[in-house]
């Protein structure tokens, strides 16, 4: 009887030390996919923050041909399209909300 009880001793410790670690395992996997999703939406920040000095960008080069007498016509519709496109993702970025 001494080996039986101590075989399932053995088993019985074996098995709360897999259960430890089975959680311990399902921590670390909830962390990271929190970290993964704190990445994620750190990404999308950033990539509006671009677009966003891309589109700043285009507009100050616009203001310095302006600066240089360009073709009027021409400039307005540029920055009609410009507008036309910053609204457009606006309403894009409203939509993901």
């Amino acid at each position: 009887m001494f080996d039986f009880e101590t075989t399932v001793t053995g088993i019985e410790f074996k098995v709360r030390q897999l259960a430890d670690e089975v959680a311990r395992l399902r921590q670390e996997v909830s962390e990271k996919e929190r970290q993964c999703h704190d990445l994620e939406e750190a990404l999308r920040n950033k990539e509006i923050t671009i677009n966003n000095l891309k589109e700043e960008n285009k507009l100050v080069k616009l203001g310095n041909r302006l600066n240089e007498k360009g073709d009027n016509a021409e400039i307005k519709l540029k920055l009609n399209q410009m507008i036309r496109a910053i609204d457009k993702s606006l309403e894009t970025l409203r939509n993901m909300d």
